[in-house]
């Protein structure tokens, strides 16, 4: 129940956000592997400056999703990224709970 609050309340700022004509993407996990630290349809609403709300790893890999978004709201080009342990990537940013996580951020209307 409370996941599915914490979604709508981020969709309502995704909304509120792309009203107010500031770029805006939007951060879905479509898929996990082992222990993820957050569900299938968890989402991260990021804007053009930076701004974000939600989540889509409970902190672990926010700021690299942020950095994509900020490439996808200037192109328009879709993403599908991938973390875990046991990405080349697990040094800067990864999963310390062991799982992966395969998020799809796509710039809003």
């Amino acid at each position: 129940m409370d996941t599915l609050q914490g979604r709508a309340d981020v969709l309502d700022v995704a909304e509120d956000w792309a009203r107010e004509g500031r770029g805006v993407a939007l951060a879905t996990v479509v898929e996990t592997w082992g222990s993820a630290p957050r569900p299938v349809g968890s989402h991260l609403v990021i804007d053009a400056a930076g701004d974000f709300a939600g989540s889509v790893s409970g902190g672990c890999v926010e700021g690299a999703v942020v950095a994509e978004a900020a490439e996808v709201i200037e192109t328009g080009v879709p993403r599908i990224l991938e973390f875990g342990v046991a990405d080349d990537t697990a040094w800067r940013v990864g999963l310390s709970c062991g799982g992966r996580i395969c998020v799809y951020v796509e710039k809003l209307a």
